[in-house]
Order: C-alpha cells, then structure tokens, then sequence
C-alpha cells in the first residue's frame, strides 16, 4: 500500500467559508512538451496576474532526479552567490472575481508518480476539488497569422464539442499531467485539458496567443475569472515583432502561405493534409530532446 506520510506538508489553510464549494485544481508541470511556451507560460502568468500564497509543498528530493534536471548556480567572480532550487507546490489562488482555486505547478516528478499522484488527490479532498485541469502545447504545422486552434480532452469526452479535425488515434510518450487526469477518471473526477496548436517553427519561443486562448477555456471550464486583458496585448505585441523580424526573410512567406491555405481547408472542410502518427509523434521525441532547462525559481 502506497503511503504519503512525509511527501507533502500544508504551508497555509484554505478559507472555512470554501468549504460548501467546489475548487478547480489547474496542474502545470515543467518537463514535457511545452511548444510556444503554453505550460509555463500560463503558470508565469497566472502568478503574476492573481494573488496567491503557498498552500502545500512537496518533499522535492524523494521525487526528483537531480542528475537528469541539475539545479542552477550564479557563480559571481570568485564564490557561489545563489541557486536556483526546485520546487513542486500547490498554490491557493485568488482571481479578479474573488474565486479562490488552487494551482499545483513546478518541475514533473521523475519518481513515484503513484504515491505523488495520491497525495494530490489526497489534498483535493480535503480541500473539495471536484475538476483538474490543464493545458500545453504541441507543435503543429499551422501558421501565427491565424486563430489558434484548441483540442481538448477529458474524462468526460461527452462535455467535449468543436474540437478540430487532428487525428483520432496516437500514442506518445506520457506526461504526469495525462497521468494525473487518468487516475482522476479512475476515481469519478472530472479532468480536462486543452491542447494549443502551437506553429512548429515557434514552438522553442513563448507564443502568448496560444497562452491566452488556454487561458480562456480555463476560465470558461473552470467558471474563473483569470484577467487576459495583459495577454492579449502581449499577443499582439507578439504578432508584430514577428512580422517585422521575418520581412527580410523570401522563404518564410511562401512558407506561412501554404499553412494559411492548409489551415483555411481544414476550416472549411474538416479535412486537410495532417501529418501521420509517425511524423507527429518524431516532432514529439525531437522536441523533448531539444527541450531548453526550465526556471524553477518560483
């Protein structure tokens, strides 16, 4: 029998008053697939925008493997001046409105992902979480200059509609985050998560229009109140220093002409040429092995 005696520790209490209503869980794990920055973009922002404390923190070193992801050191002249540790928490989470959620983020558990995975669902009981959710982003061969397209899953695929013709079976590689929503199935929750199809030529930089239309169907599943008005902006701030920094380059209009019409079929015929299981699933691989070190210094 797994225990989690010593795994976890609460850092604050939530509200007595939560207590009649049903909390969201938002999971973000840093060390899977994070094309155009969706994860953690998402949680950078989500702290920025909404206050929050500490509500539970992990006994790192029972779960983290140093030597595939090494903590970072400011080495100044002559002495170590600081590090950067890692850090696996939930935080209680307040939004514009007043609703309280909760937000478990930091670097994906190397081991013990069944003893880890039944902590957190220890704490959602006691905290009365009846929904998790989550997001990420894969490379996808569409282009910026149009809206970005969302597919979302769930234990619940009836609560599902409008998700874009991509392609019905796959297998790759999983994540704690597809771990977690499984094994919330398992035990009767309901767990989603949106899927951003991020352009394949920017999915090593943030994309913050992929991050802010995540961000609006968290708000829409999880009946939030998350501000995007500071991600919109950024967006199209976004758009623009692409546009003037690929001006000078011939090939790269030919290039996002072609998913442009690519992307316009599928709109409007619910079929285009998509990339097979096999080539999706090479991008997959190829991405996590290009993956650049995360910041675990929240």
């Amino acid at each position: 029998m797994l225990e989690t005696d010593g795994l976890y520790r609460y850092e604050s209490q939530l509200p007595p008053n939560l207590s009649d209503q049903d909390l969201v869980l938002i999971h973000l794990f840093d060390g899977y697939i994070d094309a155009g920055g969706v994860n953690r973009g998402l949680r950078d922002y989500v702290l920025e925008q909404c206050e929050h404390e500490r509500y539970v923190s992990f006994d790192i070193d029972q779960i983290h493997d140093y030597r595939s992801r090494r903590p970072m050191f400011i080495f100044d002249t002559n002495h170590l001046d600081s590090m950067i540790d890692f850090a696996l928490v939930i935080y209680q989470v307040t939004d514009q409105a007043g609703k309280r959620f909760l937000l478990l983020t930091g670097p994906e558990p190397d081991h013990q992902w069944h003893r880890v995975s039944k902590a957190v669902f220890e704490i959602c009981e006691v905290a009365g979480v009846k929904t998790l959710v989550t997001a990420s982003g894969m490379p996808i061969a569409v282009p910026h200059t149009r809206p970005t397209l969302i597919t979302q899953h769930s234990t619940d695929p009836q609560t599902i509609s409008g998700n874009p013709m991509w392609i019905e079976k796959i297998q790759l590689p999983g994540s704690f985050s597809h771990f977690m929503e499984y094994q919330a199935g398992v035990l009767g929750l309901l767990a989603s998560g949106y899927v951003a199809h991020v352009p394949h030529y920017l999915m090593q930089t943030r994309f913050p229009q992929a991050i802010a239309e995540v961000l609006a169907k968290i708000n829409e599943f999880g009946e939030l109140a998350i501000p995007v008005e500071k991600i919109l902006e950024r967006a199209v701030e976004n758009l623009n220093t692409i546009s003037e920094e690929t001006n000078s380059d011939s090939d790269f209009p030919v290039l996002v002409q072609t998913l442009e019409e690519q992307y316009d079929r599928l709109q409007e015929s619910g079929a285009a040429s998509l990339p097979s299981a096999e080539e999706i699933g090479a991008v997959v691989e190829r991405f996590l092995a290009e993956q650049e070190p995360p910041d675990y210094s929240r």
